[in-house]
């Protein structure tokens, strides 16, 4: 699989403190990578360097080759990467259809400018993530797992090749953790490449091809989610020392 998006020594200063230090990472096309760590690791901030909100202090991200460091926001939007929130941020006065529908004038689809083409990209969405009987709904009276269904979907309306999902699962119980891990699946089967930061463990290590693990913003493990879950360097950084040396807890 080619390399769709590579990170080299990316480094994130917010005044004295180093929110990244030199993290290397690659994400394949096709793939599913799971990124975890500890709360304060550095896994949103490094999303907000790709998706360029927090640009990185020093070091290179790349997408398909290309340099996208110093990008703005809407221009790497533009190019096929685009990130949903940890904190789910619809707009709550519009319809589940408009939010939908202004994802759709961003990103790869905006270029096509007619309101009639992105009603149409909106409707195909939401019939993609199971929201289309919520389609006249607004925003504020939907469930949170609905809002996190919306997040996705808006999303996917500007059509990314490379999908970030931040914690989509957070919060969710566990037939609504089933339903979300099938999408994630169905979005990588609609050849989307997902990158996604998650907390809970069951979710990510049943759907990921390779978790990057960060902690104090260094990477500190790389592998195949088995491989990961019994390292003990891994299992020092969420549950302590005197774990370390046993049997990993998310086994």
């Amino acid at each position: 699989m080619a390399i769709l998006l590579e990170g080299r020594k990316v480094s994130r200063n917010f005044g004295g403190l180093a929110a990244l230090l030199n993290v290397n990472f690659q994400v394949r096309s096709g793939e599913i990578v799971g990124l975890i760590g500890p709360n304060g690791a550095g896994k949103t901030t490094l999303f907000r360097c790709i998706t360029g909100v927090h640009p990185p202090t020093f070091g290179r991200i790349l997408f398909k080759g290309e340099d996208i460091s110093k990008l703005m926001p809407h221009h790497i939007c533009v190019m096929g990467i685009t990130n949903t929130h940890q904190v789910v941020k619809p707009f709550p006065e519009m319809t589940v259809l408009d939010n939908v529908r202004v994802g759709a004038f961003f990103g790869k689809g905006w270029v096509r400018g007619e309101v009639k083409d992105a009603t149409q990209e909106a409707l195909r969405v939401l019939e993609f993530t199971g929201l289309t009987s919520k389609a006249n709904f607004l925003a504020r009276n939907l469930t949170l797992p609905d809002r996190k269904r919306l997040e996705v979907a808006r999303a996917l309306a500007t059509r990314p090749e490379l999908l970030l999902l931040d914690e989509v699962v957070a919060g969710l119980n566990p037939t609504e953790v089933d339903r979300m891990i099938r999408l994630i699946q169905q979005l990588r089967e609609s050849g989307i490449t997902i990158f996604m930061v998650e907390h809970v463990m069951r979710a990510v290590l049943s759907v990921s091809d390779r978790l990057i693990v960060l902690n104090f913003g260094e990477k500190i493990a790389e592998g195949p989610p088995d491989e990961v879950a019994r390292n003990p360097q891994v299992i020092e950084a969420y549950l302590g020392k005197n774990y370390a040396s046993g049997k990993s807890h998310y086994a």
